[in-house]
């Protein structure tokens, strides 16, 4: 098949919305939130990633949401917006099958956390290797990891097993949201991560290549919209954030200032996306669609047993962040 490179950029996990009567998907809205995303210029589009509510859905459900997300990108004239799929399962077969699944829905990469249920069995790196590994094997799509020790009763795979784990062809990216930047910039030397243009950023790596066979450059992804900056000056490729459901244009400003060379402006501009995002990373998930309701009119409630903002805490959220906001809302589409 053809398959849709992954660029630098700015990459967000979708929210997934729901009728608040019924909690049946609302799949206007989904169709909806995909494309505005993309107009704001995001360059990617996780679907069941934290943020969707994978956890909170059927099988039949989650192929649905990326279904619809990927036909709604491509009648919007969005084709070169790739579709990742959250795909993690606790075992090796029942994480195969899921890539299956989601490949046969439109997605086009699968983006994984290590198993943690029997944390103390699984959390070493023997097992891990194999596991990623032997689903690279038989996964239909290209496997991301995905290294978020807070999701995975705390297992925080390091640089190393990173970079080895990495040597497989299958496997084409890490999304970091360990927040630990000096294991993003090793495994983005060592697996030479491709990087956006800038008179800021490097050239060319310097390091030798460590990664024996590729079939798609390597994606370094910071995962918290908080170090979107921090990713860049890290050798990073991207980030793969929530806070950008909310603030698209002004994380995308980010990478703008820093290609164009203008690192004091970027920096100010992530000061104010740091003050914001961390509004958001507290409010979570019924806090980040309170947000998406207040300044664009929709978003709703998370599926229980997830909690609602009350009028009260909506407002006081969006008060919260109303600065990036204004700068979000005063900057044009980039498509």
């Amino acid at each position: 098949m053809t398959r849709t490179p992954l660029r630098p950029g700015v990459y967000a996990p979708t929210m997934t919305f729901f009728t608040p009567s019924t909690e049946d998907l609302d799949i206007p809205t989904i169709r909806r939130h995909a494309v505005r995303l993309a107009k704001a210029g995001l360059v990617g589009l996780v679907c069941m990633g934290s943020n969707g509510e994978a956890v909170h859905l059927t099988r039949s459900e989650r192929q649905t949401v990326i279904s619809e997300t990927r036909s709604a990108l491509v009648e919007a004239g969005f084709s070169n917006v790739p579709v990742i799929a959250g795909a993690s399962e606790q075992s090796i077969r029942g994480t195969i099958d899921l890539c299956s699944e989601s490949a046969s829905a439109g997605a086009e990469y699968a983006l994984i956390v290590p198993p943690s249920y029997y944390r103390y069995a699984v959390g070493n790196d023997d097992t891990l290797y194999e596991f990623f590994t032997a689903v690279a094997d038989k996964s239909p799509i290209p496997i991301i990891l995905y290294n978020y020790p807070g999701a995975v009763a705390g297992i925080d795979m390091d640089s190393d097993l990173i970079i080895k784990i990495s040597q497989h062809p299958n496997i084409v990216g890490t999304k970091f949201t360990c927040a630990n930047t000096g294991k993003l910039t090793r495994v983005a030397s060592a697996l030479h991560a491709i990087v956006p243009a800038s008179s800021l950023g490097p050239k060319e790596r310097k390091f030798p290549k460590t990664k024996a066979v590729e079939n798609h450059p390597y994606v370094a992804f910071g995962g918290i919209a908080d170090f979107s900056l921090q990713t860049l000056v890290s050798g990073g490729s991207a980030i793969l954030a929530g806070g950008a459901n909310v603030i698209p244009k002004l994380c995308v400003r980010i990478f703008d200032l820093w290609g164009e060379g203008k690192f004091a402006e970027a920096m100010e501009a992530q000061e104010l996306l740091s003050k914001a995002d961390w509004v958001l990373t507290k409010a979570a998930i019924p806090g980040t669609k309170s947000a998406i309701q207040s300044y664009y009119g929709y978003g709703g409630f998370p599926r229980k047993p997830l909690g609602r903002l009350d009028a009260k805490q909506a407002e006081e959220v969006a008060e919260k962040i109303k600065d990036a906001m204004d700068v979000e809302l005063s900057l044009p589409d980039i498509a």
